[in-house]
């Protein structure tokens, strides 16, 4: 991966592994133009890095990230090291179309934007005491681009509840409404996070990336026109070497040697 130098960041390559840390612990992690902006310098490299199976996203200190920075969003944000690559709604789209597995390591409270960025992750694992909820409301403000991702998680009534009253949910209520894969008592997130990124990385990544490519693409069809592109993306995973590798393995009863091709 590239060494850029970050101001909002910290990143730890372990191949197959790369952790992404959003490191403004003083502000609670609060995302601004600058960490959008490096988040998507970082994700884009993670994604070209062809030694890299999965990306896991956490917060530094006890907060996963308390939303947007209000300071910066009132027009007080510093200008960013590197030239600029999107905003918030490119991060959220680009999460939403990763080729790689995701996965959002909820430390601690994930509120507004940073529920965004939970909600589009692949995954997410949440500490047992963690709170993920929409307070815009209160200080006048509506979580408008975060729905988008949201209403494709969460049922319609629940959605709106949380987003018109400013709901803090317990990360067992995010679990019950769809929001998180798993939650676990805190001192058991480390190994809850490496059980499921040693799972991933041993699957085939041809096949997890012409996955959520084909997922994303038919996330907003109908099904007269998903089946039939879904149809042909299986007739295209077919001619791909791990898919005969992957067929191979299996009827010889021994683990497959993926090549990524």
């Amino acid at each position: 991966m590239n060494a850029r130098q970050y101001a909002t960041l910290l990143l730890e390559a372990r191949p197959p592994v790369v952790t992404i840390t959003l490191n403004r612990p003083e502000r609670r992690n609060a995302i601004g133009p600058t960490m959008v902006n490096e988040l998507l310098y970082a994700l884009d490299d993670a994604f070209a890095d062809g030694e890299v199976r999965c990306v896991v996203l956490t917060g530094a200190g006890t907060t996963f990230c308390a939303g947007g920075d209000f300071g910066q969003m009132s027009g007080a944000a510093d200008a960013p090291a590197l030239p600029a690559r999107g905003d918030y709604a490119d991060l959220l789209r680009v999460m939403m179309r990763a080729p790689k597995p995701v996965v959002a390591r909820v430390n601690g409270h994930a509120m507004g934007g940073g529920l965004g960025l939970v909600a589009a992750s692949t995954f997410a694992i949440a500490s047992a005491d963690a709170k993920l909820g929409t307070p815009e409301v209160d200080v006048g403000l509506f979580p408008m681009m975060i729905m988008a991702v949201l209403s494709r998680l969460m049922p319609r009534r629940r959605l709106l509840e949380m987003m018109l009253l400013g709901q803090r949910l317990t990360a067992a209520k995010a679990l019950d409404v769809g929001l998180l894969n798993r939650t676990v008592p805190a001192a058991e997130l480390d190994s809850a996070v490496l059980e499921l990124t040693t799972s991933i990385a041993g699957k085939s990544p041809t096949a997890l990336r012409m996955g959520l490519e084909a997922f994303a693409d038919q996330d907003d069809l109908d099904l007269a026109a998903s089946l039939p592109l879904l149809r042909d993306r299986l007739a295209a995973i077919l001619t791909t070497q791990d898919a005969a590798e992957g067929l191979s393995a299996f009827l010889q009863k021994r683990p497959p040697k993926w090549t990524g091709r």
